[in-house]
C-alpha cells in the first residue's frame, strides 16, 4: 500500500514539475513571440518609412527631370535647334510605338529646288510601307496646321521617290495649346511634343485614329 502511495506521490510531482515546465515553456514562447511581433512591427514600420522615402525621392527625380527638359527645350527653343535636340531623337521610338515604323531613312532640314520653286521640310522620315513629312514650330498656332497641310499636299511633288507610300504628316513642338491639338486632329495632323514633360510622345493619335 505504502509503495503504491509513494509511487502516486512521485506521480504527482513528476505531473506537478511537468506542468510548471510546461508553463514556463509557454510564458516564454508567449514573450518570444510577443518579442518577435514587436520586431515585426518595426519592420514594417522602416519598411513603409523606407518606401515613403523611396517614393519622395522618386518624385523629387521626376521632378528634376521635368525641370530639365523644361531648361533643355527652352535653350533649344532660343538656338532653333528644336529639330535637332527634341524632335529628331525621339522620330524612332515614336513612329516604332505608334506606327509599327522601322524607320530606314531619316533626314534633317530636307531642301529640294523644282521649276525655280523652294521646298524645305525640317524632317522626314521613311519606313516599308509610310513616309512621315516632320513640320517644327517653336509657337505652335492653328494657323501654323493649315500651313503644313497646305505644304503637305506637294510633298511628293518635290518627293517623288516616296510616292509609293503612304504620308502622315507631323507637327512637332514643345508643347501644345489644347485648341491647336484639336484643330490638328480634326486636320489629320499628328502632333508631336513633350507628354507631362516627360517625354516626347504623339498628343493626338487616338483622336485622329478615332475619327
Amino acid at each position: 500500500m505504502n509503495t503504491i502511495k509513494e509511487r502516486l506521490d512521485t506521480l504527482e510531482s513528476i505531473l506537478g514539475q511537468f506542468i510548471v515546465h510546461t508553463d514556463v515553456a509557454l510564458r516564454r514562447l508567449e514573450n518570444e513571440m510577443k518579442e518577435f511581433k514587436d520586431e515585426m512591427k518595426e519592420f514594417k514600420d522602416e519598411m513603409k518609412e523606407f518606401k515613403d522615402e523611396m517614393k519622395d525621392f522618386k518624385d523629387e527625380m521626376k521632378e528634376e527631370t521635368k525641370k530639365k527638359n523644361r531648361e533643355w527645350s527652352n535653350l533649344a527653343k532660343k538656338m532653333g535647334t528644336l529639330v535637332e535636340d527634341l524632335i529628331a531623337p525621339a522620330l524612332r521610338p515614336v513612329l516604332s510605338k505608334y506606327f509599327n515604323c522601322d524607320v530606314t531613312m531619316e533626314g534633317q532640314r530636307m531642301f529640294r529646288r523644282k521649276s525655280g520653286m523652294d521646298y524645305e521640310v525640317d524632317a522626314i522620315a521613311a519606313g516599308d510601307d509610310a513616309v512621315f513629312m516632320i513640320e517644327v514650330k517653336s509657337t505652335p498656332r492653328e494657323k501654323d496646321v493649315d500651313d503644313i497641310v497646305e505644304k503637305s499636299k506637294k510633298f511628293f511633288e518635290f518627293f517623288p521617290e516616296y510616292k509609293d507610300k503612304k504620308l502622315a504628316v507631323i507637327f512637332g513642338s514643345i508643347t501644345f495649346p489644347e485648341n491647336v491639338i484639336t484643330y490638328a486632329s480634326r486636320r489629320n495632323v499628328y502632333v508631336m511634343g513633350w507628354r507631362e514633360w516627360d517625354y516626347m510622345d504623339i498628343l493626338n493619335y487616338d483622336q485622329i485614329n478615332k475619327q
